[in-house]
């Protein structure tokens, strides 16, 4: 059961070839003997059962949706009700979310079932996992080197089998690169597109919700529950919600590709290169032409986005002061004391750079230097796009420079850490969606082909990834032992 898509679960459902309890204990039995990945940070093991037995009686009536009785995992960065929210930080290690995110709303209306929360890094800052105050998540493809961040025990549980899909967030790479570098589809989805309510901050301008499966079709059905208008959230976008699924199978014939030069530098491994133009021949079979297109205020996306996201993430994280919820230090001498250590206790390392970053670029004497600059960056990089995408129908590159690192390489080197997301940073400085795709292998590790379009193109790149996936079978490999 554990290697059945979205499609095969359901219809085995429907069918009665298993139950939603059997299916839920499958993957729970699972989890138990994967533990050494540490994927999740919480399993809810008899929430779940609860959930599988209502999915049982609502499937035998006949009127269950798409989704019902499916187990999914989520990200622990929806807030959950009665469970542990706990952002992958110490600080909100004893948080038992008061509500339910939109997102988890929406999937529990949809009748699925809750595995548990998944491990991230620490408020969703890292390109590794290795943030998390619970420990890094392994990749299995190689347990010695990391999943990718800031959903690398989404990306892990979804590779493993350990969960058929799992959401993520996106908010420099964050769905992404981890796709990419276990070997799964992951989409990030156009800014609004999915609520963010209840989904905690780290930079509200650039944080993105997003399905993480094993191939494009499992991601239209996961969108086709997580999209849409909610008016709890100020900054979504109140549009129609297309059929995520009705044009996977349209033709690509005269699609347009457009390739940016600034891309395929020296920046780039040669063995991934190779494997991205591979992948892209693939679409010239399928009859899609190759356009080479120049954006040249790419080379500025890693810094502009560092100094916004760094300023957000100051703002956002002012509230977790240990007084109204989250961690707070022993005897404290008076406030200032609260304040200084519940915060220093709490928080990791690299939290507290980027919360100094963001403070320093937000003070009085450097703020039209840094933030103000950086949002005019910002728009300059948006209009890249715009000009792109006004000559092509979508863009294509690599997702990371290389594949999935040791764990450890780099995280003495935070410079390094933050050049991992050189290909996917710029995408959620424009708000544009943007998806990978397994494509390859290189020294046996996953390489991901990512994917972009215009605003509001889910369909066309969940199509685009689906024609690829029909013709190539790199998204159905399995990591030797996950079988």
């Amino acid at each position: 059961m554990h290697n059945k898509t979205l499609t095969e679960l359901a219809a085995g459902l429907r069918s009665k070839q298993f139950s939603s309890v059997e299916l839920t204990q499958t993957f729970l039995g699972r989890i138990g003997r994967h533990e050494t990945l540490n994927a999740f940070i919480t399993v809810c093991e008899d929430g779940a059962i609860r959930q599988a037995h209502a999915a049982d009686q609502l499937l035998a009536t006949g009127q269950a949706a798409p989704l019902t009785g499916i187990p999914v995992a989520q990200k622990d960065i929806f807030c959950t009700l009665g469970t542990k929210t706990s952002c992958g930080s110490k600080m909100l290690d004893n948080f038992i979310a008061p509500y339910s995110a939109t997102v988890v709303e929406k999937f529990e209306r949809a009748g699925s079932v809750m595995l548990g929360k998944l491990n991230m890094d620490e408020f969703a800052m890292g390109s590794s996992n290795e943030t998390s105050f619970y420990g890094v998540a392994h990749n299995p493809w190689d347990t010695c080197c990391v999943s990718g961040g800031s959903s690398g025990g989404s990306a892990v549980a979804v590779a493993a089998r350990l969960t058929p899909v799992a959401t993520g967030t996106d908010t420099g790479g964050s769905i992404r690169q981890p796709a990419a570098f276990c070997g799964i589809t992951g989409l990030k989805p156009t800014y609004g597109r999915v609520s963010r309510y209840g989904m905690i901050a780290y930079a509200s301008s650039l944080d993105q919700g997003g399905p993480m499966a094993r191939n494009a079709e499992d991601a239209a059905l996961m969108m086709q529950v997580m999209a849409g208008f909610d008016s709890k959230d100020s900054t979504s976008v109140d549009q129609p919600v297309p059929d995520y699924s009705a044009g996977l199978n349209d033709s690509l014939q005269g699609l347009k590709i457009g390739l940016p030069k600034e891309f395929f530098t020296d920046q780039l491994d040669g063995n991934i290169a190779a494997v991205i133009q591979t992948a892209i021949a693939e679409y010239q079979k399928m009859g899609a032409e190759i356009k080479e297109v120049s954006m040249p205020n790419l080379k500025l996306a890693i810094p502009a986005y560092y100094v916004i996201a760094s300023a957000e993430c100051s703002s956002n994280l002012s509230r977790y002061d240990g007084v109204r919820f989250g961690y707070r230090c022993q005897s404290p001498q008076d406030l200032a004391d609260l304040y200084t250590r519940s915060r220093g206790e709490a928080f990791g390392a690299e939290v507290k750079r980027r919360i100094l970053m963001g403070t320093y670029a937000l003070s009085a004497g450097y703020y039209d230097a840094y933030y103000l600059k950086a949002q005019q960056v910002r728009r300059l990089i948006s209009d890249d796009f715009k000009r792109a995408l006004s000559e092509v129908d979508v863009l294509m590159g690599p997702v990371s420079p290389g594949t999935a690192f040791r764990i450890g390489e780099k995280t003495s080197d935070p410079i390094q850490m933050y050049l991992e997301d050189i290909y996917t940073i710029a995408i959620n400085l424009a708000g544009l969606p943007a998806m990978s795709i397994p494509a390859g292998f290189f020294d046996d590790m996953p390489v991901g082909l990512q994917v972009i379009g215009n605003y509001f193109s889910e369909p066309k790149l969940l199509n685009i990834g689906h024609r690829y996936q029909q013709v190539t079978g790199w998204h159905l490999q399995i990591p030797k032992g996950f079988e």
